[in-house]
């Protein structure tokens, strides 16, 4: 899946996806499914997060990937997938000194191998 602005989505993660896996890591992945206004990263960016606490890829560019990592720790422990959502308006971003204000939905679910 290609993501907004010539991301490769789940392409930039899939090597480390697949060295996880070989080490019987158990992973979660996040994946952006929408976005509404502006965001640093479009649908299909994706974040990875094994049990270890190691992350590859980015759903937000940083805004709101500590947030990401926590929901991927809890998916890795329960097996429940969610779909979060995360938004701040223009006025705030500008006050705050972010480029971009908006809404990005991301779902987040275990990988069973």
């Amino acid at each position: 899946m290609l993501a907004q602005n010539g991301e490769r989505g789940i392409s930039e993660v899939l090597d480390t996806l697949e060295r996880w896996r070989g080490e019987g890591q158990r992973v979660a992945l996040a994946t952006v499914v929408g976005v509404e206004r502006s965001a640093p990263r479009g649908p299909g960016a994706v974040m990875a997060v094994n049990e270890r606490g190691d992350v590859a890829g980015s759903v937000s560019g940083g805004c709101v990937e500590s947030a990401v990592y926590i929901e991927a720790q809890d998916a890795i422990a329960s097996g429940r997938g969610r779909l979060v959502t995360y938004g701040i308006s223009e006025d705030q971003a500008l006050e705050h000194g972010l480029t971009c204000g908006g809404t990005i939905h991301v779902l987040v679910e275990r990988l069973d191998w």
